[in-house]
């Protein structure tokens, strides 16, 4: 029989070969189509965009930005390439030949071997790669060479080198790039031959390292530019120490050189410099010496240097000559270091002006008369909080769900009925998405595509005549709207701060207008007309949008036909960003009715981090307060965080309806924006183009005034050894109604500013954005600040800063008192039973007659209203003994300051001093009240004795002991 196991296996056989001409025909169109999607998907992205920017009238942004790039791109990866590449082949042309071969280089044959074949497909890819990846690197540098090649001077000169400022604004960024481009460059050009070396047998490294001379020679000369490099570094290091961040304990962060700088880092950095050279030059000699020995000792010595001339010299200089006389020492720079920032953050022109702060008691009739009329006077209170009322607008003039306001609303000027300018709080009635009745495509694009009008109410107090009492006393409401505003102003909106979905619009699908009447079926329906959006009307764009939106319906709807056009892009912020990348945009776009539009105002501006000297500060930390941990939306847009020169140098406008921007040159001496305009010419228009109309809108920017606060905490100093003992830091104090503690906002309201020589009845009212500071660590109050928000002001930008020479309760300290108070207990107790809550108001800082005045509204929200109304006022004066809590803001001066005023008839009707504890027949809250008012004792006592620090500890024992009495008599209703 024969073996059936020696034989062929059995079964079947699987035969492997080519795949038919079919599959092979298939897989090639399947792999031709995908990369054709690829390359539409880019097409997409690049043709969307292209049309955007052209429907803006922006284009030459887009263009000069995308050939920038481009050329940046090209350029530098074609450098890179080139460099790697030809030390490549020059290694491998410098291959010895390899006739005795060693274990090493048989061990390395087999990869010759396999390389071999494809020896220049393998330099393509190597260089093609570096090549790529360096130039996406230098195309992110756009900014930087824009900013070299069209850079204006300063002509202002840096203190220690005498150089113009643009030169470290403009030009050290541009050769810090080229210079770690070379580096780069070097290093890997490095790396590549000394495998290609290797690989061909040039550099061994088994049996102790050795290199034929022509490797020697090639290596010697890519580490002598690297050292070559080096020394350029140094060299540029020298003028790096001008606007280098250090930590300096006796001011914290720090920019520019100190004592050790001038006189230890930068004779070391020349020192370092001429050694780096010297060794570079020993490298390049290997050339004809072919030996490593000079330039190993030299590059020792430069290491061997740069660790003692450059770390530990400098180290022995500061301790053994600065730290001993540390104040005297830095002096100098400390005074060039308080110059410069205060330059760069344009307040060099602020002076401190002494105020007391303590304010007077009226001893007479007649004076206490005086005082409250000066009192009504002083400011326009604005108590309609606009970071409060914004459910309020909401419920009372959304009209139907598918509208919205903005939870913060914002602070204008308009005229009252006699022409005068009055504060004026306002919001626009966007789209809500969400409250459309039924969601679809069509519905969502294509139907509800814009808000309608704008909203307004009086700042300074309530309609007497609202059901429910405390709602704001509107003076333009309704849809459409009608009021004070111009009868005849675009009310569509279809460009606004809570509109970021797409839209379609002037196509066959018609859009809902607005709802008629009351009747929820009538409706009136409208076809966009305005001039901005992209054209649907051809298959390519509607292709382009169908990728780009990954929305497929956009290319096939029936929706869409002639006329159509898409509009996105929709936010104020948004759409600046996008025309002016070299921006960075305050986080608050406010609207305004103009010339008979809407129109968004945006404050920008522009920013450098390379001002000698001026200490840096983070933009997103500087400018976080209690409103934009609330409200993220509020964020400021920084291209650049980290700054230490700002200016608002540009006032942007963008049209609610046809979504026009516009750039106008707000600081027209500025060189950034010199700069960025020689960059992008006829992108900016001149100050002179803004309308009479428009000015009277725009205001002093919240983001640089709350920048200009923060440095004001250290920079009012201007004595450098009072600044370097840091006995007079301040701080911006805590929201005191944020549970959260983050700063408190900066507030606009007009109000009259003490001015010296200038008597009380001279002054005028004038829209100012202010803020307050308080000791570092202490809760009294310190300074008071305001800044000229008017644009229309000749002092427009003028800061003024009171500093407080008395001791004087601060925000916080006025809060627990406030809160201490046993009517405002009462009154928080009595809203338990109804199921509501107390919200507490801005609290407004007014300075008057030596004093200040603080003015708190206090709202209610729940009950049969769920959304807040204005009940209370909270006034003090720090001429008077204790805060009062009234009905109205008349009431509440009525019995501050102990006279009736003319805008009411009705006394006070409780003593302020001495309030009447609620009864309660419950011994806790007896026990609590008594401990309550023993705290209260404890701090009025405090406060004559001035220990201020005593009185806030007694309030806040206060305060707690009225919680709990709040807390036990509610338990006590609860089981009667």
């Amino acid at each position: 029989m024969p073996d059936r196991g020696s034989g062929p296996p059995s079964g079947p056989r699987i035969r492997v070969g080519r795949p038919s001409r079919r599959v092979r025909t298939l897989l090639m169109t399947l792999g031709v189509l995908a990369v054709l999607a690829m390359l539409f998907v880019m097409f997409a992205g690049f043709w969307t965009d292209w049309l955007w920017y052209k429907s803006v009238n922006y284009s030459s942004v887009f263009a000069t930005t995308l050939w920038t790039k481009i050329g940046l791109f090209a350029v530098f990866g074609l450098l890179m390439a080139a460099a790697v590449g030809v030390n490549i082949w020059l290694a491998h042309r410098l291959r010895p030949p390899l006739s005795a071969m060693s274990l090493e280089q048989q061990s390395l044959d087999r990869y010759r071997m396999g390389i071999a074949p494809y020896k220049k497909w393998t330099l393509l890819a190597i260089t093609a790669l570096v090549g790529l990846i360096a130039g996406a690197s230098a195309a992110g540098q756009w900014r930087t060479w824009l900013m070299w090649v069209n850079g204006v001077p300063f002509n202002q000169k840096d203190p220690q080198f005498g150089l113009d400022v643009a030169f470290y604004a403009f030009d050290l960024p541009w050769y810090r790039f080229l210079l770690g481009f070379g580096f780069a460059a070097a290093v890997l050009s490095l790396i590549a031959a000394a495998l290609t070396h290797y690989l061909y047998g040039g550099l061994r490294v088994t049996g102790g390292a050795r290199a034929t001379s022509a490797a020697t020679g090639h290596l010697s000369v890519l580490l002598g530019l690297f050292v070559a490099l080096k020394a350029v570094a140094y060299w540029l290091d020298r003028y790096g120490l001008a606007v280098k961040s250090s930590d300096f304990k006796a001011t914290g962060n720090w920019t520019g050189l100190r004592y050790v700088d001038a006189n230890a880092y930068l004779p070391a950095k020349t020192i370092l410099f001429c050694i780096a050279a010297i060794c570079a030059v020993l490298f390049f000699a290997t050339l004809w010496r072919r030996t490593w020995q000079l330039p190993v000792i030299g590059f020792g010595l430069m290491v061997l240097s740069a660790i003692l001339i450059g770390g530990l010299y400098p180290a022995i200089v500061q301790k053994f000559q600065v730290e001993p006389n540390e104040q005297a020492k830095e002096q100098e720079y400390i005074e060039k270091n308080i110059e410069a920032t205060r330059k760069a953050y344009d307040i060099d022109g602020v002076k401190l002006q002494d105020y007391s702060g303590k304010g007077k008691t009226g001893d007479t009739d007649a004076a206490k008369s005086e005082q409250r009329a000066q009192a009504a006077s002083q400011a326009s209170y604005r108590l309609i909080d606009p970071n409060v009322v914004g459910p309020t607008f909401d419920v009372l003039e959304r009209k139907r769900e598918y509208y919205q306001f903005p939870t913060t609303l914002d602070v204008d000027r308009y005229k009252d009925g006699s022409g005068k300018d009055q504060d004026t709080v306002i919001g626009l009635r966007e789209l809500d998405l969400d409250g459309i009745p039924k969601r679809n495509w069509i519905n969502d694009h294509f139907t509800y595509t814009h808000g309608f009008g704008a909203v307004t109410a009086k700042g300074t107090g309530t309609d007497p005549n609202a059901d429910p009492a405390g709602s704001p006393e509107f003076t333009e409401k309704g849809l459409p709207t009608t009021g004070t505003l111009p009868d005849n102003y675009e009310q569509r909106i279809y460009y606004g701060e809570k509109t970021e979905q797409y839209s379609i619009v002037g196509g066959p699908q018609k859009e809902l207008d607005y709802p008629v009447g009351t009747d929820s079926g009538a409706e009136k329906t409208t076809s966009y007309k305005g001039d901005s959006g992209v054209s649907l009307s051809n298959p390519i764009n509607r292709a382009a949008y169908a990728v780009a939106f990954s929305e497929p319906q956009i290319m096939y709807s029936g929706a869409i036909g002639e006329g159509s056009k898409i509009l996105y892009n929709r936010t104020p912020k948004e759409r600046v960003e996008a025309v002016a990348p070299w921006l960075t945009i305050d986080g608050d776009a406010y609207p305004a009715v103009v010339d008979g539009k809407i129109q968004w105002i945006v404050d920008a501006y522009t920013t450098t981090n390379g001002y000698p000297y001026a200490s840096r500060t983070t933009l997103g930390d500087t400018t976080a307060d209690s409103l934009t941990a609330a409200n993220n939306q509020r964020a400021v847009v920084a291209q650049q965080n980290q700054v230490n020169y700002i200016r608002n140098s540009v006032k942007a406008t963008v049209d609610a309806y046809d979504g026009t921007v516009k750039l106008y040159q707000w600081d027209e001496e500025d060189p950034v924006l010199k700069t960025w305009m020689n960059a992008f010419p006829g992108t900016v228009e001149k100050k002179s183009e803004i309308s009479a109309e428009l000015k009277e809108h725009m205001r002093y920017p919240q983001d640089l005034f709350k920048v200009q606060r923060e440095l004001l905490t250290r920079y009012h100093v201007e004595d450098a050894r009072q600044f370097y003992r840091g006995s007079d830091v301040w701080e911006v104090p805590e929201d005191p109604t944020d549970k959260e503690k983050n700063a408190v906002p900066p507030y606009y309201l007009s109000l009259k500013m003490p001015q010296d020589n200038k008597p009380a009845e001279q002054l005028e009212q004038k829209f100012s954005l202010t803020t307050t500071f308080t000791p570092k660590g202490r809760p009294n109050l310190q300074a008071f600040m305001a800044v000229d928000a008017d644009a229309t002001s000749s002092d427009f930008g003028t800061i003024r800063v009171l500093n407080v020479k008395s001791d004087v309760p601060g925000p916080g300290q006025f809060q627990s008192e406030l809160n201490g108070r046993n009517e405002v207990a009462t009154f928080v107790r009595d809203l338990r039973g109804t199921d509501s809550d107390i919200v507490y108001g801005n609290l407004l800082t007014i300075p008057m007659d030596d004093g200040f005045v603080y003015v708190e509204p206090v709202y209610v929200k729940g009950g049969s209203a769920n959304y807040p109304l204005l009940k209370k006022v909270g006034v003090s004066y720090t001429g008077a003994r204790a805060p009062v809590f009234t009905d109205t803001l008349a009431e509440a001066f009525d019995a501050v300051f102990g006279a009736q005023g003319e805008d009411t008839g009705q006394p006070p009707t409780e003593d302020p001093d001495k309030p009447t504890p609620p009864p309660s027949s419950d011994p806790t809250v007896k026990e609590a009240l008594d401990e309550a008012q023993k705290a209260f004792d404890e701090a009025d006592k405090a406060l004559k004795a001035g220990d201020l620090s005593g009185y806030d500890e007694a309030m806040k024992k206060a305060e707690a002991a009225v919680k709990r009495a709040i807390e036990a008599e509610a338990k006590a209703d609860k089981k009667d």
